[in-house]
């Protein structure tokens, strides 16, 4: 993990840090890349599908309801049928009879009509508040009723919303189940990744955003909080390797307070910053050591303590990795060596009470309590987890009704 081993100075990451590459996330039907650099190759996977959805089947249920005008058109053709009866001259009295014949059966077909279309006139809005279908809803009939309940909005008929759910097919092998709004994934939902692994929770515009579970096939999981396609606030993610981390994150990466803890033993409670170590920390090592202080780019650098599980101590100044500067190194046995150290080398020696090594051990020593005395975010993590676990959950149904409304070959557009 961490040691003392040299490298460059500028900010990179070492095999040490568990949390390092950045998360790009796209909207459905654009590619991405992933958030974390997870050793197990199944989290390369973009969240959004690479492929464009399948076609699919599409049916809608219709029954023929003579509108406006062709019910005008029932009552009218008696009418003009009588009318050209009368032009021809005639009897008329026989003409009385038609004429009487032709009321009643203009009256029959109005009496049909009404039959036909119900006893009372029906709010477009109303009559297009569910609609059953199966696909896209793109063509001309479906923006014709999307029109008339937008009409229907504007008539103060009550605020309505799109929402179904369903599932869809992606050319890539990728599947979606669960709700959506606005043609896209909204609501609760899982997405799974062909052979790979899948998602679990909530969406917002296409995009996790709330709480939810990532899972990978070789058994990396991830659950906590998302914003806008990127694990944001507080989670936890555990490796199929043995490592964790818990804590908070930022734009897809550990960035806060957080701990780490790997498969060898070691412990790290500190900040971190895009990934890696980097402020105050704590250090336990595998092999007993402990350091508490100051790390810049996932090295230790700046000014802290050290003890070794032989007893020996270093406090003062670092860089990279190694004592570097004014510090003071005391044996087990009790001797002590201060003065200028050069790349872990006591370069001059000076005593213990010269002002600049004097410096250095009060920077060390407030730097290691500062690492200490860090607040900790077990309890916000605890939380997050807990409604990840929910919000997962409540995917999983979402999933059963969208799958049920597919094998029963339908979907349905309902009020909120």
């Amino acid at each position: 993990m961490d040691g003392h081993g040299g490298g460059a100075g500028k900010l990179t990451r070492t095999p040490s840090s568990l949390l390092r590459s950045p998360t790009m996330r796209a909207g459905p039907g654009t590619a991405s890349f992933h958030a974390l650099d997870d050793p197990e190759p199944d989290d390369k996977k973009a969240q959004a599908p690479l492929g464009k959805p399948r076609a699919l089947l599409r049916r809608a249920h219709h029954r023929f309801r003579p509108g406006p005008a062709q019910s005008a058109l029932l009552l009218l053709l008696p009418v003009l049928a009588l009318a050209a009866l009368l032009m021809r001259g005639g009897d008329g009295g026989h003409h009385l009879a038609l004429l009487a014949a032709a009321a009643g059966f203009a009256l029959a077909a109005a009496a049909a009509v009404a039959r036909l279309r119900g006893a009372r006139p029906r709010s477009p809005a109303l009559e297009a508040s569910v609609r059953w279908f199966i696909g896209e809803d793109d063509d001309e009939e479906q923006r014709d009723w999307k029109r008339r309940a937008g009409l229907g909005l504007g008539l103060g008929l009550g605020r309505r919303a799109e929402v179904r759910e369903g599932v869809e097919f992606y050319s890539n092998g990728d599947r979606y189940e669960g709700e959506f709004h606005g043609g896209r994934c909204s609501g609760s939902g899982v997405y799974s990744f062909f052979g790979k692994g899948k998602y679990e929770g909530d969406w917002v515009d296409g995009k996790y955003d709330g709480h939810g579970v990532e899972s990978w096939a070789r058994g990396s999981r991830y659950r906590g909080q998302y914003r806008q396609g990127l694990r944001h606030g507080h989670g936890v993610y555990r490796f199929y390797s043995g490592d964790d981390y818990a804590g908070e994150w930022a734009g897809g990466q550990s960035h806060g307070i957080g701990a780490q803890t790997c498969s060898d033993g070691s412990t790290y409670a500190g900040e971190f910053k895009c990934g890696v170590k980097h402020g105050l920390g704590c250090y336990h090592f595998r092999n007993g050591d402990l350091y508490a202080g100051e790390y810049f780019a996932d090295k230790i650098q700046g000014f802290g303590a050290y003890r070794f599980a032989n007893g020996h101590s270093y406090e003062g100044s670092w860089h990279e990795g190694k004592k570097q500067g004014f510090g003071m190194y005391v044996f087990g046995s009790g001797d002590e060596r201060a003065g200028e150290w050069d790349s872990g080398i006591l370069k001059s020696s000076l005593p213990l009470s010269d002002p600049a090594v004097q410096r250095a051990l009060q920077a060390a020593r407030r730097a290691a309590d500062s690492a200490f005395h860090l607040p900790r975010v077990q309890e916000q993590v605890n939380k997050a987890v807990m409604a990840a676990n929910r919000a997962a959950t409540a995917a999983r149904v979402a999933a059963i009704k969208a799958v049920q409304n597919r094998i029963d070959g339908k979907l349905c557009f309902i009020d909120v």
